[in-house]
């Protein structure tokens, strides 16, 4: 309940008297640990239920709380929005007086959604509180399945957009502002965000227009629009992401800040110049969907209270290292969330800031301006900070400045391109760092992959070729009596045997004997062998036990570890 706004509920409770300060403190450090929010807290605690946190959020807001969402409402009243729009914010029209709409809303707070239905709708709007998950069953009752309205029924009206290529930038705002190009794009991105979508690509060829969405790693096409609306397709992002619609010659980079579903959504965008048009690539960030907390990565106990002790230090270097999109910045953001407590002052450097967190000072690079990753964290220094992230080291400048601020007290992260943990150690004296300096601020290094997850609803047993297994350079005693398994694929996962990911992780701690072989300039294998044989778990055989517990396939473990 109201997951996004934890901060806001727990200054609520307070002035509601639903807790005491020493109370209201307690519930926050389990958030800030667990990922839980303030209002699951509260309840969890015995301290206030549904009603009376709702109750809570009327009084502060100034507006009437709902405790039940009405079952039949005026159908007047309803038929002032429409079935999109109702899904768009999740709202639920309750009444009309006086020229003031009032809207029961899934989320209250969401002053975004007042300020445009106002500008659409030309009436004053009032959101009103109810239970979410009544008002989500609410929009549904009154205005059907968010899917009501069909890609091919969309399609259809493009015949209707005024055709042909269009030839100036008048052209190409006229088509970008009709509406059956406004509701194409607004239903691209419901669907994305429905299929747990992480990128959509619209891509221009000479003969089609492409639209594609990334699941779980893996690209899946839609049905694509007629290709001489790819102009006015992109424009419309163009538009939502406040880019120049009349530049196309040059990359681009924005942000959209939406609400789909009644979630709150950010999209980055960026735009690439190709032979036949723009191609453009979205990579959606649903804080709903990502759980900033290390015990909601399916990472070993071990693990993971190795990387709370590295975090916890005084001082130190950690780094996160694999292959772009395999989850490093989730890691880091939950590694921060571990430490992200008043006491500790918390600044980060990121090339962009991906996920907005409450508590931490979040620094976008920007190359233009000289700001980079070497002049921001040279910058933190003077900031007087506990612990700094930098997105990712590049260059051997901000290798140093990153060794200086762990040897003057102060924790770093950041993350690596490598393949294997000990690859990080080579990479860092490839750059030019010197090796007792390595070896005398390194903590630890996590690497890491993301596989897919087999779908638990097409989940089946079988036994792999003997080559298969073979490829796998196992111990024939290790798989005795083992099962295997695969998806055949349904319609939960697509038919693609595959839902959600699957973390794969290799913590190499730097001990002594570690160091020793980091001074004496070892070779990554020579580094590799002595962390195994002082307990680290290679990324190979973390993947077996995801095959073993019925996880993920062996094809997955082979293609990425």
């Amino acid at each position: 309940m109201f997951d996004d706004h934890s901060d806001l509920l727990r200054e609520i409770a307070l002035e509601a008297g639903l807790v005491d300060q020493t109370q209201a403190d307690e519930i926050w450090e389990s958030h800030a640990t667990t990922g839980k929010s303030f209002a699951a807290g509260l309840i969890d605690a015995g301290l206030a239920d549904r009603p009376a946190i709702l109750q809570a959020v009327a009084d502060h807001l100034h507006v009437q709380y709902y405790s039940v969402v009405p079952a039949e409402p005026d159908a007047e009243v309803i038929r002032l929005l429409k079935p999109a729009q109702a899904h768009k914010y999740m709202v639920v029209p309750v009444a009309d007086e006086a020229g003031k709409l009032t809207l029961l809303a899934k989320d209250p707070f969401n002053y975004g959604a007042v300020n445009e239905l106002t500008f659409i709708l030309k009436r004053d709007i009032e959101l009103a509180v109810g239970d979410p998950e009544q008002v989500e069953a609410g929009v549904i009752r009154s205005y059907g399945e968010a899917s009501a309205t069909s890609m091919d029924d969309l399609l259809g009206e493009f015949e209707q957009v005024e055709g042909g290529a269009a030839v100036t930038d008048e052209d190409v705002t006229k088509q970008a502002s009709q509406a059956p190009i406004i509701r194409f794009v607004d239903l691209v991105l419901q669907e994305a965000v429905k299929a747990k979508a992480s990128d959509i690509h619209f891509e221009p060829f000479e003969d089609q227009f492409r639209i594609r969405y990334r699941i779980d790693g893996s690209l899946y096409e839609m049905a694509p629009p007629p290709k001489n609306l790819a102009s006015a397709v992109i424009a419309r992002v163009k538009v939502l992401s406040a880019l120049n619609i009349a530049e196309r010659r040059v990359p681009q980079d924005g942000r959209i800040k939406t609400t789909i579903g009644g979630r709150a959504i950010d999209l980055r965008v960026s735009t690439l110049p190709t032979q036949f048009g723009e191609s453009v690539v979205l990579r959606i960030l649903d804080k709903t969907v990502v759980n900033l907390s290390l015990d909601a990565l399916s990472m070993q106990d071990d693990i993971k209270e190795g990387i709370r002790a590295m975090v916890g230090r005084p001082n130190g270097i950690f780094i996160v290292t694999g292959p772009t999109g395999s989850g490093k910045t989730t890691t880091l953001y939950s590694a921060l969330r571990e430490v992200n407590t008043e006491d500790v002052k918390i600044l980060t450097a990121e090339d962009p800031v991906e996920y907005e967190v409450e508590g931490i000072m979040q620094v976008p690079i920007n190359h233009q301006v000289g700001l980079t990753f070497a002049a921001a964290l040279r910058s933190f220094l003077r900031q007087d900070p506990d612990t700094i992230m930098v997105g990712e080291i590049r260059d051997l400048e901000t290798a140093q400045i990153a060794v200086q601020a762990s040897l003057t007290g102060h924790v770093v992260l950041s993350t690596l391109h490598t393949n294997d943990a000990p690859g990080a150690v080579t990479r860092l004296i490839d750059m030019g760092l010197e090796p007792f300096l390595i070896s005398a601020s390194l903590e630890g290094v996590l690497a890491q992959r993301l596989l897919r997850r087999i779908c638990k609803g097409c989940r089946t047993a079988y036994e792999p070729d003997k080559e298969v297994i073979n490829m796998l350079d196992v111990d024939a005693l290790e798989i005795a009596n083992r099962k295997f398994y695969f998806g055949k694929g349904c319609p939960e996962c697509n038919r693609s045997g595959y839902r959600g990911r699957q973390g794969l992780f290799e913590l190499m701690t730097i001990s002594d004997p570690i160091r020793t072989l980091i001074t004496q300039k070892a070779p990554t294998l020579v580094l590799k062998q002595k962390a195994i044989e002082v307990g680290m778990r290679p990324l190979r055989e973390d993947g077996l036990r995801c095959i073993f517990d019925g996880h993920t396939t062996i094809e997955e473990v082979l293609k990425y570890t």
